[in-house]
């Protein structure tokens, strides 16, 4: 069955066990995309949306003129081609089709788990500790979860490939593998090498969804998408929430090739990028933006190796090295127990719960999660929240 908007194609698909066309549900390949109103004009007098003409309810003295959000009364234009070929240069891929957007990463997850697994059927391969949002995806998709965990042991949280592997040889209803890299709350990186070794896997039929939020601060050479032109079975999931600074607008990546990118495409929401959001990821995407942004993620990268230094200082009081790769914008730290000098959930809750409620210092408690016992997460702060996080942590494991 023909993708609907997808332009033939005699080129050869790779890995060759792979058809898209069994992945993805049957109603949704017959789907017929809506088509709106600004897929056809997006200039002139505009009479075709039914939008009020008269522009927004928003005094003009409170609008920002130079942003254009004085056109807030229209819709937005519904494929934002100009972001995406700055996205698809930015990651070298060859153009737009390659790139599709969503309101958030997790509009993208969300879309992805739909248009692939049946409800009640299908089931997707998750491997803890890892982000949480695939749980709860699966669980609103009635869409079945396999956990594989990872490699825990000395802080490696890596890949447990032979397990993966006898997972998804035994079981065809995997639709799709969700990897984290770098993972969160792990910080470590998948190597490249893995990821191609369960793309390659010629029993596994499915799709494999590389979750890159925070590539941007592992290096050069670390991202997925060097394989994304070859890989036929291959989506990678980015953000401009994190290297890039705006969490605020919600825009969320996918990088596969045309046809997965097309399905999404016909099963989004027409207009699933605000104008306001759009305008603000173009600007981002200048190359005077990208230069500020790496120079930012440098910074970070930085302050996160003198934050792995300052918080040696705290060994004394009982709290560990940093344990994972330490691939993002932020460090996974054991509290341990003062006696046993073994890893202490319910005191690492009480540093949590004190640090934010007398200290006004928020960090994360991941002690719940599978090979974290004790953890607490730490974001890489400005170099004025860094300092006061020792210097409040110290005092507050002083006294717990």
């Amino acid at each position: 069955m023909p993708i609907h908007g997808l332009a033939p194609s005699t080129r050869p698909v790779y890995p060759p066990h792979f058809h898209i066309e069994a992945v993805i549900r049957p109603n949704i390949l017959d789907l017929h995309p809506y088509r709106c109103a600004r897929d056809d004009y997006q200039s002139g007098i505009l009479l075709d949306a039914n939008e009020n003409a008269l522009g927004p309810s928003i005094p003009s003295s409170l609008l920002d003129r130079e942003d254009g959000y004085l056109d807030l009364h229209r819709y937005p234009d519904p494929a934002q081609s100009a972001i995406k070929t700055r996205i698809a240069n930015l990651r070298k891929l060859p153009g737009s089709e390659y790139i599709f957007l969503g309101v958030g990463s997790d509009e993208v997850l969300d879309l992805l788990m739909r248009v692939c697994c049946t409800p009640g059927k299908d089931k997707v391969l998750i491997t803890p500790p890892t982000y949480g949002m695939y749980s709860v995806c699966g669980q609103v998709n009635d869409v079945a979860l396999v956990k594989v965990p990872l490699v825990v042991e000395a802080g490696a949280f890596q890949l447990d490939l032979p397990k993966m592997k006898r997972a998804l040889e035994s079981d065809p209803l995997i639709k799709m593998v969700f990897l984290c890299s770098p993972g969160n709350p792990t910080g470590t990186l998948i190597p490249i090498s893995d990821i191609k070794e369960v793309l390659e896997l010629p029993s596994f039929h499915g799709i494999v969804v590389v979750d890159e939020a925070y590539v941007d601060f592992a290096g050069d050479g670390t991202s997925a998408c060097a394989l994304v032109e070859k890989y036929a079975n291959l989506c990678v999931m980015q953000t401009l929430s994190k290297s890039f600074g705006l969490a605020g607008i919600r825009l969320g990546i996918a990088l596969a090739q045309p046809p997965l990118i097309q399905v999404l495409s016909n099963t989004k929401a027409p207009y699933n990028i605000s104008a306001p959001s759009a305008r603000l990821a173009l600007s981002a995407l200048s190359e005077e933006a990208l230069a500020l942004m790496r120079q930012k993620v440098a910074t970070l990268i930085a302050s996160r190796a003198r934050l792995l230094e300052d918080l040696k200082e705290l060994q004394s009081l009982s709290l560990a090295p940093a344990i994972g790769g330490n691939h993002a914008n932020f460090l996974l730290v054991p509290v341990l127990n003062p006696t046993t000098g073994k890893p202490d959930s319910p005191r690492a809750q009480k540093i949590y719960s004190r640090m934010a409620e007398k200290e006004g210092v928020v960090i994360r408690y991941r002690g719940n999660e599978y090979g974290c016992e004790g953890c607490l997460r730490i974001t890489v702060g400005s170099e004025e929240e860094n300092n006061a996080l020792i210097e409040r942590l110290r005092f507050t494991m002083t006294s717990i």
